[in-house]
């Protein structure tokens, strides 16, 4: 699913944001990662994302390599990937389901698929019955919601999610972390940028990457934790 080699990303101000990193996200895997402000967190699913490319080393997604050199193949690849943006970027004046619809206007569905697709999204989410409200009425957790649903309403093969709990109280945490990793059961790898690492502390079968200063370290996690 996603195979980093001796990577390094190195910004043009000189911030090393990478250090020489090698790591391998299986099908289906839920990883989280942590460290404080500036370890690289956001770095590493920039990379992934090819939002960003390395320095040096090779990055591969779902068989694919990153770089600049083929943009019509990246922008496939981004297709089969769902966005948990920290920043929500949810447009005012348009509702959760017309939201929901706009993030996947320009993929490979019909109008009846994005329809469907969107309604079945904010089901998963818990929201339907808040489909036709604005969302500037919503409150930060399920304005959250919205966010997720609209990831996964292209049916990814991978979910990016970048600090999706932040500003939100205890039980809605946990709320979004169990919607994340629920599509396990549908082999979707799940990879989320965290600093509250009070939320995972229980869970099981996941994969923990922690880096500091671009270095990383990795703990398998499984049914005994």
């Amino acid at each position: 699913m996603i195979e980093a080699k001796e990577v390094s990303l190195r910004y043009r101000d000189g911030t090393l944001a990478l250090n020489n990193i090698n790591l391998t996200i299986g099908e289906g895997e839920i990883v989280y990662i942590t460290g404080p402000s500036g370890s690289g967190k956001t770095s590493l699913l920039k990379l992934i994302l090819g939002m960003e490319l390395p320095t040096s080393g090779t990055v591969k997604v779902m068989g694919k390599q990153i770089s600049g050199e083929k943009t019509e193949e990246l922008r496939s690849l981004r297709k089969k990937i769902g966005p948990v943006f920290q920043e929500l970027k949810l447009v005012p004046g348009r509702s959760a389901m017309e939201n929901v619809m706009m993030g996947i206007r320009f993929l490979d569905f019909s109008r009846q698929e994005i329809k469907k697709n969107a309604a079945d999204a904010l089901e998963k989410v818990g929201l339907s019955h808040k489909a036709h409200s604005m969302v500037e009425n919503l409150s930060w957790g399920e304005a959250q919601r919205v966010s997720i649903a609209r990831a996964i309403a292209r049916n990814p093969g991978l979910i990016l999610a970048d600090e999706p709990t932040g500003n939100l109280d205890h039980d809605n945490a946990i709320n979004i972390l169990n919607i994340l990793t629920s599509f396990r059961q549908k082999n979707t790898s799940v990879v989320v940028a965290t600093h509250a690492t009070h939320l995972i502390e229980n869970q099981k079968n996941i994969t923990i990457i922690r880096m500091n200063q671009g270095n990383i370290s990795i703990e398998k996690r499984g049914d005994e934790a």
